[in-house]
């Protein structure tokens, strides 16, 4: 399967990075022809405003927002779950949103960037061992319909979360050094 990564600004050389660990084909997404042959989505962490700028410019926030809809397996870590959500309280009015996930979220919950941290997390679906949660401007997740699974909490509050083909992260698991997040992502797409 070749996964692609949006590429318009954020992390997603990173994502590239424990794609290619993986031994997973990807490319980067900047343009609606690079959605051509690809099988799953990452939408990376970055600056969620910017993002949703430059997928009105490029003209990638139609087809993205088709893709998702026709249930392409897509995974959006902080930013890119922002891009996702249903609802995002603190964003621009005209805010692009995909609409994957019935949650509603708050940008940069946590405070600013020297307000960031690592913690601990409990993903029971990855096994014992606790993973590195990078938390970087994060969202806070307000609110999650019935339909949405989730995954691991951090102080209470949802930090990863699953509906249909769409998973979601807080934190950027891309900068972590565990390539867990991904397999799971990778290897849940697969048994659909």
């Amino acid at each position: 399967m070749k996964v692609g990564v949006l590429a318009l600004q954020g992390a997603f050389r990173e994502h590239r990075e424990v794609l290619e660990a993986l031994g997973v084909e990807s490319v980067e997404v900047r343009t609606p022809e690079d959605l051509a042959g690809v099988g799953a989505l990452i939408l990376p962490g970055g600056e969620s405003t910017t993002m949703s700028r430059l997928l009105v410019t490029a003209e990638l926030d139609v087809p993205l927002r088709d893709r998702v809809r026709d249930g392409t397996p897509t995974l959006g870590t902080c930013a890119g779950l922002i891009l996702l959500a249903r609802e995002v309280l603190e964003g621009r009015p005209d805010q692009v949103s995909l609409d994957g996930i019935d949650a509603t979220v708050r940008r940069n919950a946590y405070g600013t960037q020297v307000a960031s941290f690592e913690a601990p997390l409990r993903i029971p679906s990855l096994g014992s061992d606790v993973f590195p949660g990078v938390f970087i401007r994060a969202p806070l997740v307000e609110r999650v319909s019935n339909e949405v699974t989730v995954l691991a909490v951090h102080d209470d509050r949802p930090v990863l979360c699953r509906q249909g083909s769409i998973s979601v992260s807080t934190f950027h698991p891309e900068l972590s050094g565990d390539l867990r997040i991904h397999q799971w992502f990778l290897a849940s797409e697969v048994r659909q």
